[in-house]
Order: C-alpha cells, then structure tokens, then sequence
C-alpha cells in the first residue's frame, strides 16, 4: 500500500514495488500480518503538521509504504546478524509493513511467542512497547496501587489493564457500556462506563493514572489523582499543528509546581522490550486481542475503522 502525497486512506493505492533493500543490521521479512495503530493514521495524513517538520517529509511523506507492526517469516539477513536465521518466525516495527516484503532492523525484532498466530503476534510490538513504558519507566508502577486506565479497551488499554494486574496493582479501566466486560475478562478490578459515571468524580483516588489517546482537560485528570500521584499521557488527540503535544508540554512544565507528577511517554523500540512481552505472553500473563482483521488490499477500511475510535483492542492485516 503506497502513498505519494499526505492526506485521507483514499491517498493510499495498491501497487507492485519492489523488495526493499537491507542493511548490513536488517533482515528482510515476508510479512503474514500487519497491526494498525492510530499513529499509522498519523503518518498517512501528514498530522499534526509538526510531524512534517521534525522530518517525516514536509511536503510529501519520505516513508511512501505505511504500517510498523510486523509479524512474519525471515527471508533474508544482513551481514551483520548472527542472532536469527532464515526462515525464522519474527515479530516487531519497522517502517512499511503493510507490503508483501518489509526490511526490519534485527534490534528491533525477535523471535515470536510460539503460542500465538501470526496475526495475534502483528498486535503486540507498538501497542505492548507503549503499555509497558507506561507502567514501568513513566508510571513507575508498583504493586497494590490503584491504576486508572482511561481507554482501556484499546489497543495500548487492553495491554496496559493486563499489565497493570502482572505489576501487582488495582485496576481500574475506563470504556464504554459495550466493552465493559472485555475490560472485566482482561483482569480489571473496577470498571467505569464513562457514558454513566465521570471518573474524575473519584477525587484524589488513583495513585496512577493513564490516559491513553485522550484530550481531558489536565484540570479533570488531576482531580483524580492522588496528592503524590502520577499522571502518564499516552498520546492525545488535539489540534492540526501540534495534536496532542501541547496538552504534553503544558503538563510537563505544570509539574514542576506541583507534588503530583505529570509526564508523557516516548516509547523506544528495542528487542529487550519485545523479549518480555513474549515471555509474559508465553506464561499466559498477557494475550493480545484483536477486534477484527482486513485484506492488504483493504487497508484503507482498517485505517479508517481504527480512526473513528471504537476499536476494541487491536486491528491487523493479514497477508
């Protein structure tokens, strides 16, 4: 699926190109599944326009395939790895994954959970990667806290609710009325229907707090937060030049006043973090959940359903 110019899925086309080309630190994939992300929505649009300016191609995007999720079969290996060979069934992000072929640096892949399909383990890498360094680095979760996941039934939620109660805390995970008992069978404690009851009534309740792909004011997330607690913002939706980046900004220098602590998380892709998750997936702490597949050729419609929000989990292409 290639894209000449930014703009809405109708700019993406469905074309024959070539292999793509590998480093002497990559290996060449052949794709089985593809995840979609909101960021992949991002990335198509050209939004917010500051993507454009820190270097994702200011006029036309310089990435022409989308997709970052990855999960497949190695078909070939640069000359300096040693670590996976041929024909090895791998998962994690790279830059073009919703192609027959996608080149993948080799530190940021590893070997795949051998309990889970190919288009279970094209769900994990972004979504699992932003949940753990949420709760682990940003949120510095520690167990018996009381954890408020707001997006819960997400693509980054439902790994967070699942990861939260591995860390040892009370889970509370904020969805809609029809996704409440998915949240529930991930291993929340609480549930909250937002559609019914305002979290941010709870005053000074939560000793950590997500908030994933949100725009709450910081005035309503705080209000539920413990005195000493801590606030994780996970992406955010805004305006076209920033998104949600001033909101992270405003929070960041908000904090430095104040005995809470509010930070954002900037995920770093590496195999370390990919070799837990497959452990914690192999030992049954974790499973990733899918709300429904897509034809490469429908990759336009998988981007499209996963904008519009209600997604329960994850999307994948398959191949």
């Amino acid at each position: 699926m290639v894209q000449d110019t930014y703009g809405s899925p109708d700019v993406l086309e469905f074309r024959d190109i070539d292999k793509p080309p590998i480093g002497a630190d990559e290996v060449l994939v052949r794709v089985r599944a593809a995840g979609v992300d909101p960021g992949v929505w991002h990335l198509m649009a050209g939004q917010p326009y500051l993507l454009r300016v820190i270097g994702f191609g200011l006029r036309a995007p310089k990435v022409r395939v989308r997709g970052r999720d990855v999960a497949g079969s190695v078909e070939a290996v640069g000359e300096n790895v040693t670590d996976l060979r041929v024909g090895a069934e791998v998962f994690g992000i790279c830059e073009g994954s919703f192609a027959e072929y996608a080149s993948v640096r080799a530190d940021k892949c590893a070997p795949m959970p051998a309990s889970l399909r190919f288009d279970q383990a094209a769900a994990v890498p972004v979504s699992g990667i932003t949940a753990l360094r949420a709760l682990r680095d940003a949120g510095q979760v520690r167990a018996g806290q009381r954890v408020l996941v707001v997006g819960a039934a997400g693509g980054v939620g439902t790994f967070a609710v699942q990861l939260a109660k591995t860390f040892g805390a009370h889970v509370t995970g904020v969805c809609s009325t029809t996704k409440v008992d998915l949240v529930r069978s991930l291993g929340a404690d609480e549930t909250i229907d937002y559609t019914r009851e305002d979290f941010t009534d709870r005053t000074g309740h939560f000793d950590l707090i997500l908030d994933i792909a949100g725009n709450r004011p910081l005035s309503r997330l705080r209000r539920s937060l413990a005195p000493r607690g801590t606030l994780v913002i996970v992406g955010g939706e805004g305006r076209r030049w920033l998104g949600g980046m001033d909101r992270l900004l405003r929070a960041v220098v908000l904090s430095m006043f104040l005995s809470q602590h509010l930070r954002g998380v900037f995920p770093q892709e590496n195999r370390e973090d990919l070799m837990i998750l497959r452990e914690l997936i192999e030992d049954r702490k974790i499973t990733p959940v899918i709300d429904r597949t897509y034809a490469l050729a429908e990759t336009p419609d998988a981007i499209r359903y996963v904008h519009k929000g209600h997604a329960s989990g994850k999307v994948v292409v398959v191949l």
